[in-house]
């Protein structure tokens, strides 16, 4: 287990307290989130996906017990789990159907298992980005909106839709899949992972990007990321932004295109929701505010909006990076169980 991260003292905790499980492909996070939303505790685990999601469980819980007596707590302090996964899911009935990262978690009915696992505490589930987003709305970049729209970009294009308390998850859990708008609808469109062309994720996730890449590799275009394939390095993302960051001018080209994309896609989406902001988390982010490179992206985001939107829209609405990074999702999650826990009669649908 990796170690431990306290972010507040527990004995300044405010209580109840809640846990924030964040399942990934690759690792599950895990938090305890007081009242007001503040870090108490925090770790991971390996997902071990190909183990199946009951070895997982098992381990969640087990992680959580070493976690709550490294703050010298028990289970007996938890008040409610908020549990966040990838989809696609039945958020009513508690159940993973296809989440494509983790091919051996078909049809598992998720929210029982943890349930069971926990001693029977009320379990909140909710799809990872939409966690996320009601993280970024809670405690993060987007506290001072009554509406946001959340797209996290990364392997993929997630997206999340808070509308005051309200996380929209849709008639059918999938409500909120902003990365699978169609922004593209001509013949040459690029196709989705998903399996359809022209969606936000076939142009703004990192795959896109690397694929964009290699085909100006295959044409032949001059650029300094050939030689740093030729010495055996990876085309990645990193690799891509880290020349962009050096003005090589492919580099920098792939950037602005994707950046114009997303653009476009904010576009559709503001005029359909009208969020007071649209925060963009996830990996990708070239840097954020930190970085030469993540400021010209979102200046770039920015324009396009203006030059697109409804000049009221376009003015009014904010359009900035994320500010919790990884740990949203676990936030998120165990802000989800708090506002279940509070308002129990309240409905996300």
């Amino acid at each position: 287990m990796a170690a431990t991260n306290h972010a507040t003292n527990p004995q300044h905790a405010q209580r109840p307290l809640f846990l924030g499980i964040d399942i990934g492909g690759t690792n599950i996070k895990l938090g305890i989130v007081d009242d007001q939303g503040r870090v108490v505790g925090k770790t991971q685990i390996p997902t071990e996906e190909e183990n199946g999601p009951q070895d997982a469980v098992q381990r969640t819980r087990q992680a959580t017990d070493e976690l709550l007596r490294s703050l010298g707590m028990g289970p007996g302090d938890l008040a409610a789990v908020g549990l966040a996964s990838p989809g696609t899911q039945d958020l009513k009935a508690g159940t993973l159907l296809h989440p494509h990262n983790l091919p051996h978690w078909y049809h598992f009915p998720i929210r029982q298992a943890v349930a069971d696992a926990f001693g029977g505490l009320a379990v909140a589930y909710a799809n990872d980005a939409n966690a996320a987003a009601y993280g970024e709305f809670w405690v993060g970049s987007g506290t001072d909106f009554h509406s946001i729209v959340l797209l996290t970009l990364g392997t993929g294009v997630g997206g999340g839709i808070i509308i005051g308390d309200l996380n929209v998850e849709g008639e059918h859990s999938h409500g909120s899949e902003c990365g699978h708008i169609i922004v593209d609808n001509s013949p040459q469109a690029r196709m989705c992972g998903c399996g359809q062309p022209g969606h936000l994720e076939a142009y703004c996730s990192a795959t896109a990007l690397i694929k964009r890449a290699q085909e100006e590799l295959d044409r032949g275009t001059v650029t300094l990321i050939r030689s740093r394939i030729a010495a055996g390095e990876e085309l990645s993302g990193l690799l891509i932004a880290q020349e962009a960051e050096r003005a090589d001018p492919l580099a920098s080209a792939l950037v602005e295109e994707l950046a114009t994309w997303l653009g476009l896609g904010i576009v559709s989406l503001i005029h359909c929701v009208d969020p007071g902001a649209v925060i963009l988390g996830g990996a990708m982010n070239f840097g954020g505010h930190s970085a030469p490179l993540g400021r010209r992206f979102l200046d770039r985001v920015r324009s396009v909006v203006k030059a697109r939107a409804f000049p009221t829209l376009a003015e009014q609405t904010v359009i900035d990076f994320a500010t919790l990074g990884g740990d949203a999702g676990f936030i998120g999650a165990a802000g989800i169980a708090r506002l279940a826990h509070h308002q129990p009669q309240r409905s996300a649908g």
